[in-house]
C-alpha cells in the first residue's frame, strides 16, 4: 500500500499533491474538534469532581497541581509535549526537514486537556498548531514526497490547526507562512490555503459556531480616536514586554528542579492553583470572558479590576506554562490584549469629550495589538480580526496599532513567545530574506547536458567500466528511442551482487525515477536529493517527462551557488552604483594621469580607487574609453570621475594626478 501511493505521488504529483492538503486539512479539523471536545471532557469530571466534594470555587487548588503534574509526567516520557508545540513545529522545519513526530497528533491533544480541562491557563490554539502540523509531517513522510512538500504539507497543517481554532481559514494561512515558515514562498501557499479552509469547515461542522470565538462588528467612532490607538499600541508593546521577561524567567533553570524535576509542576501548580481560585476569570483559555469584552458590555467594571485580569493572566500563563505543560500562548495574549484595551477605554471615557468610546472595540484591537507584539505577526494579527468580526470597520486602528506595538516590541526584545524556547536551545531561526539563494537559479542554469548513457540491455559488468571511464557513481538508463526508462548507480550494481556479465541495466536499475525539470529550482532539487539520500536527479523535458535533457549532480550545486553569489554580488553593486548616483550633492570631475603615478601603465582593477568614486570615462587623445576592469591606464589619460564630495582630492592625493583644467560642473 505504502509503496502504491508513492509510486502515485510521483507519476501524479501536482493533482495529489493537492488531494493530500485536502487531507490533511480534513485531519488537522478533526484534530482541532478532539482537542476542543477532549477539554471539555476533563471540565465535566472536574465538574462531577466538584459536586462529589462540594469545594465549590477551591476545587481547582485540587485539579490545576494534578492536572499539570500528569501534563508534566507525559512530557518527560515525550519532550515534545512541552509548551505550545508552535515552537517544536518551527524547529521541525528548521532543523529536522519538516519532521514531526506522529504521536504528536495524539498525544499533544492528551497534554492540553490535561492542562487546560484541570484549570490550568493557557491557550489551545499552538497545541493544535502542533497537531495539524505532525499530521502533515505524517502524511508526507508517508508518501514519499521530497522535502519542500513536506515543508508545505507541515505548513499547511499548522495553519490548519489556526482555522480550524478559530474558523478563520486567512489568518490560519498567514499564520503559517509569517509565523512557522518565517516567509511566504509561493510554492507552499497551494497547500496551506487548501488545508486551512477545509480544517475551518471540517472542525465549526463538528463543534459548532458556539464554542468557537465569535466578535460583533464593530467600527471607528470618530477620527480623532486614531490617538487613542496609538497610545494602545504603546501600551500593547509595553505589556507584551512584560509578558515575555515573565515567561522567560519561569523558564531559568532552578537547582531544586533539576535535582529533583517533579518538584516543578507542584512549585508552579500550588500558586495557578491560587490564582484561578482568587479569580475564576483567568482560569482555562478564558475565552468566554474575551467574549464579554470584546462585546462591550463591560463599561461597569473598573480599570483596575481589568488591569489586574491582565497582571494575574500573566502570572498564570506563565506559571503554567513554566511547569512544562502543554498550552499555547495565543488564546491568553487576546485576554490580555482585549483586557488592556478595554481598560482604556473605560480609564479614558471619562475625560474624552470627543465622542463616546466602544470600549468592545478598544478591546479588539488590543487583542490584536498584543498578538502582535508577542509573536511578531501583524498580518495575522490584523486578518483574523477582520474574520471573526466580518467586518472592516476597524480597519485604521488595528493597523495602527498592531504595526506600532510590533515595530516597538521587536526594538525592546528581540526574541517573540515562539522563538524564546528554540533560543534556550539553542537554535536561533535565520529569516534573511523571502528567497532562498538557490531559489533564483534555475536547474537548467548550471545542469550537465546528457552525453554518457546506459541502455537497458547492458551488462552491469559494461555499466561498472562505464561508470570507472567517465568517473561518475550512476547515470541514466533509456531505452532506444532515448525515452528515460531508470537509473542505475553503482549501489544498485552492488546490490545484485557487483558487476556481473549475466545480470543486465533493466534488472538492477531503479524504474521511474524521481525527476526535475530545467526549470526547476536549484533548492527544490537539493531539497528533493536530500530526502531521496541520491546525490543525482535526471533532468526532463518541461513538456515530456521521459525526454532526458540533462543530469543534475551534487557537485552542480556549487556552480549554482556561485552562478547566484555572482547574481547576488552585481546585483548589489548595482544598487551602491545606483546610490552614489542619486546622491544630490555628488559631482563629476575630471583629473590627469601623470607619468610616474602608481595608476600609470596599471589597469583599473589593478588601482585602489576612494570609496564613493566611480569612473565615467577615459579620454586619451581624441578616443573616449569606456572604462573597464582590464583597461591600462596610461601617461596622459584624462579621467571623468564621478562620486561623493571628497572623492576628487582623494583620487588626487592617491595617485599624485593633477587636475584638470576644465573640470566638469556638478550637475552637467
Amino acid at each position: 500500500m505504502k509503496q502504491r501511493l508513492r509510486a502515485l505521488v510521483r507519476r501524479q504529483t501536482t493533482a495529489v499533491f493537492i488531494g493530500l492538503s485536502l487531507v490533511v486539512g480534513v485531519l488537522a479539523g478533526l484534530g482541532g474538534a478532539a482537542m476542543i471536545g477532549s477539554i471539555e471532557l476533563v471540565r465535566d469530571g472536574v465538574t462531577w469532581m466538584d459536586d462529589s466534594l462540594s469545594w465549590g470555587r477551591f476545587v481547582p487548588l485540587l485539579t490545576v497541581p494534578v492536572g499539570l503534574f500528569a501534563a508534566w509526567a507525559l512530557a518527560q516520557r515525550f519532550p515534545e509535549l512541552r509548551g505550545s508545540g508552535v515552537p517544536e513545529t518551527t524547529a521541525g522545519l528548521a532543523v529536522r526537514s519538516g519532521y514531526v513526530p506522529t504521536r504528536s497528533s495524539y498525544l499533544k491533544i492528551l497534554a492540553t486537556a490535561l492542562t487546560l480541562g484541570s484549570g490550568g491557563s493557557a491557550g489551545r490554539e499552538g497545541p493544535t498548531v502542533m497537531v495539524g502540523g505532525a499530521i502533515g509531517s505524517s502524511i508526507g513522510r508517508y508518501s514519499g514526497l521530497g522535502e519542500d512538500q513536506v515543508r508545505s504539507l507541515v505548513a499547511a497543517g499548522a495553519g490548519a490547526g489556526i482555522g480550524a481554532s478559530f474558523n478563520a481559514p486567512i489568518a490560519g494561512m498567514l499564520f503559517a507562512m509569517e509565523v512557522i515558515l518565517g516567509n511566504f514562498a509561493i510554492r507552499h501557499l497551494n497547500a496551506v490555503v487548501i488545508a486551512s479552509v477545509t480544517a475551518a469547515v471540517t472542525a465549526r461542522s463538528i463543534v459548532g459556531e458556539d464554542r468557537i470565538l465569535s466578535v460583533q462588528p464593530h467600527s471607528l467612532g470618530d477620527p480623532t480616536e486614531l490617538m487613542l490607538y496609538v497610545i494602545l499600541g504603546l501600551l500593547a508593546a509595553g505589556f507584551g514586554f512584560l509578558f515575555l521577561k515573565t515567561f522567560d524567567s519561569v523558564h531559568t533553570p532552578f537547582a531544586q528542579f533539576e535535582r529533583r524535576t517533579w518538584l516543578r509542576p507542584l512549585a508552579f501548580g500550588i500558586p495557578v492553583a491560587a490564582i484561578v481560585t482568587i479569580e475564576p476569570r483567568v482560569l482555562g483559555t478564558g475565552q468566554d470572558f474575551i467574549q464579554q469584552l470584546v462585546g462591550g458590555g463591560i463599561m461597569d467594571i473598573a480599570w483596575w479590576v481589568l488591569l489586574l485580569l491582565v497582571g494575574l493572566k500573566i502570572l498564570a500563563t506563565a506559571g503554567t506554562l513554566g511547569s512544562q505543560a502543554s498550552g499555547g500562548h495565543f488564546m491568553p495574549a487576546l485576554f490580555i490584549g482585549s483586557a488592556l484595551g478595554a481598560a482604556f477605554a473605560v480609564l479614558v471615557e471619562p475625560v474624552w469629550g470627543f465622542s463616546q468610546l466602544d470600549s468592545g472595540a478598544f478591546a479588539v484591537v488590543g487583542m490584536a495589538a498584543m498578538f502582535a507584539a508577542v509573536a511578531r505577526a501583524p498580518l495575522t494579527s490584523i486578518l483574523i480580526v477582520f474574520e471573526l468580526t466580518g467586518d472592516y470597520g476597524l480597519v485604521l486602528p488595528l493597523m495602527l496599532a498592531t504595526s506600532l506595538s510590533t515595530a516597538i516590541a521587536d526594538r525592546i526584545h528581540k526574541e517573540s513567545v515562539y522563538t524564546i524556547p528554540l533560543v534556550r536551545r539553542g537554535i536561533r531561526l535565520l529569516r534573511t530574506s523571502d528567497v532562498d539563494l538557490l531559489d533564483t537559479v534555475a536547474v537548467g542554469e548550471v545542469m550537465t547536458p546528457w552525453s554518457e548513457v546506459l541502455r537497458p540491455g547492458m551488462t552491469t559488468g559494461e555499466v561498472q567500466a562505464m561508470l570507472d571511464q567517465h568517473r561518475h557513481h550512476g547515470l541514466p538508463v533509456a531505452d532506444d528511442t532515448d525515452r528515460l526508462v531508470g537509473i542505475l548507480t553503482v549501489t544498485d550494481i552492488l546490490r545484485t551482487g557487483g558487476p556481473s556479465d549475466q545480470v543486465t541495466a533493466a534488472e538492477a536499475m531503479t524504474p521511474r525515477p524521481v525527476t526535475v525539470t530545467p526549470g526547476t529550482p536549484v533548492s527544490l532539487a537539493l531539497e528533493r536529493m536530500a530526502s531521496l539520500g541520491v546525490g543525482r536527479l535526471p533532468v526532463v523535458s518541461e513538456d515530456d517527462p521521459t525526454r532526458l535533457v540533462g543530469m543534475f549532480r551534487r557537485e552542480t550545486a556549487v556552480k549554482a551557488y556561485h552562478h547566484a553569489l555572482t547574481g547576488v554580488t552585481e546585483t548589489e553593486l548595482l544598487r551602491k552604483r545606483q546610490r552614489l548616483w542619486t546622491r544630490p550633492d555628488a559631482e563629476f570631475f575630471e583629473f590627469h594621469i601623470p607619468a610616474g603615478s602608481m595608476a600609470d601603465g596599471r589597469q583599473v582593477k589593478e588601482v585602489h580607487w576612494p570609496a564613493g568614486c566611480t569612473l565615467v570615462a577615459i579620454r586619451r587623445g581624441r578616443a573616449v574609453l569606456v572604462p573597464e576592469g582590464n583597461t591600462a591606464l596610461q601617461d596622459g589619460d584624462i579621467v571623468t570621475g564621478f562620486g561623493a564630495p571628497g572623492a576628487r582630492s582623494q583620487v588626487l592625493e592617491r595617485l599624485r594626478a593633477t587636475a584638470h583644467d576644465e573640470d566638469v560642473a556638478p550637475g552637467d
